[in-house]
């Protein structure tokens, strides 16, 4: 590339067209991450930016350990949220609507000659809609397509070492707050967790949080270095004959 420091670029928005034209045809680029999540109320003391911002951090560390096999797309930041609507400022989509969108991002990730291609998920909301089409998504593109939510990735007992609740991911209380504080402090309100019914966030802790995180982010690579490698293939439903 005529930017050698533009090889190592992990969002693909960063990009020129020649500088990912060129890695894609260099064959450079082996999978793409599509961070998905939600612009929603998460009670009175987290910023409401936290699952998008959460799923962000995940999928740009992920592809910086792969580096320079993995790009990240940018992230959904709506979700589906109708759940929360009666907080204003929560943003939603239906269900319709948002999976047209994410089929649409798949597909032009997908056109631009990616075979593997993980939708990470941060939010609790997107999940049953995705996984009611996803075998469709699947047939249609006949790639290695995968959706996983960040948090299943964390093992229990990682979990349950650091998690005094022992609940996750649950809604802004004791895991959610803990990754704020370990990832983006100045999105966590103190005062307000101590003014709310909801005492579970006051289990949280910083060093727990970052315990947590770092091994997601280590999980999540395993699971990404495995589609790209063939041990991680996704079954496509079978077509009927």
């Amino acid at each position: 590339m005529s930017d050698t420091s533009s090889a190592k670029e992990i969002l693909l928005h960063k990009h020129t067209r020649r500088e990912f034209r060129e890695r894609m045809q260099s064959g450079e680029l082996k999978a793409c991450i599509i961070p998905v999540a939600a612009t929603e109320q998460h009670l009175e003391h987290l910023a409401m930016e936290h699952d998008w911002r959460s799923v962000m951090l995940v999928a740009t560390e992920v592809a910086r350990l792969l580096s320079p096999e993995v790009i990240v797309a940018p992230s959904m930041n709506i979700g589906i949220s109708e759940h929360h609507m009666r907080h204003p400022g929560t943003l939603s989509a239906l269900p319709g609507s948002w999976l047209s969108v994410l089929f649409d991002t798949i597909r032009s990730m997908q056109h631009a000659g990616f075979t593997n291609i993980l939708v990470l998920n941060g939010h609790g909301g997107n999940i049953a809609p995705c996984l009611g089409m996803w075998g469709q998504f699947q047939q249609r593109l006949e790639i290695n397509l995968h959706f996983e939510s960040y948090w299943n990735l964390l093992p229990e007992e990682v979990a349950l070492a650091n998690l005094k609740t022992k609940r996750w991911p649950g809604h802004a209380q004791e895991f959610e707050t803990a990754f704020a504080m370990a990832a983006f402090p100045e999105n966590v309100r103190l005062e307000a967790m101590q003014e709310q019914d909801d005492k579970e966030p006051l289990e949280a802790t910083a060093e727990a949080g970052q315990n947590m995180i770092d091994e997601i982010v280590k999980q999540v690579a395993k699971y990404v270095a495995g589609m790209i490698d063939g041990s991680n293939t996704a079954e496509i439903p079978p077509f009927h004959t």
